[in-house]
């Protein structure tokens, strides 16, 4: 079995933000407009720093544009499982393997912060909780959109849904 989750938030790189948040004001208030400046003028800063001119026609926007992609790509710190699992947890006595495979995800590496790209898998044997395949996926990409290394990321999807739904065993691989 398979989950193909199509209901991402879309990311618009020259509009506002639009992915989910804790707080609003956390990505759409001044909190989340100065976090965007000072970004801004970071990315202006580092291309300056390589020598390139960050006034010139190309390069105009791209320090704004940077910083709202950084934003997405890390999005995940503005994000809580228990949010996202929130109605969505059932109490059914299933009691066979649930397994969600192919997952995609990416990530940012914390030592160099370049992405990463692959497919997560999950199974978990309930305890009489499960959740709709769809929030598997939501749980891979909060954290998934945090600086990582796979080793954490697996361990951490694996604990949120242990956490969750308190099955008989979890395996999450990636």
């Amino acid at each position: 079995m398979s989950a193909v989750v199509d209901d991402y938030p879309h990311m618009y790189i020259d509009g506002q933000h639009n992915g989910p948040c804790k707080e609003e004001q956390a990505c759409n208030g001044a909190a989340g407009a100065d976090r965007v400046s000072q970004m801004e003028k970071s990315y202006k800063d580092i291309l300056t720093e390589l020598g390139e001119d960050a006034t010139r026609e190309g390069l105009q926007r791209t320090p704004l544009r940077a910083a709202k992609a950084m934003q997405f790509l890390t999005k995940g710190y503005n994000e809580s499982v228990k949010e996202i699992l929130n109605d969505a947890i059932f109490d059914e006595n299933h009691q066979e393997v649930v397994i969600v495979k192919d997952i995609e995800m990416f990530s940012l590496c914390e030592h160099h912060l370049v992405p990463f790209f692959g497919k997560a898998h999950i199974a978990y044997l309930p305890n009489k909780k499960v959740v709709g395949l769809s929030k598997l996926a939501r749980i891979v990409e909060v954290y998934s959109r945090r600086f990582q290394v796979q080793e954490r990321l697996t361990k951490q999807i694996a604990s949120a849904i242990s956490e969750a739904l308190e099955p008989a065993g979890v395996a999450v691989v990636g």
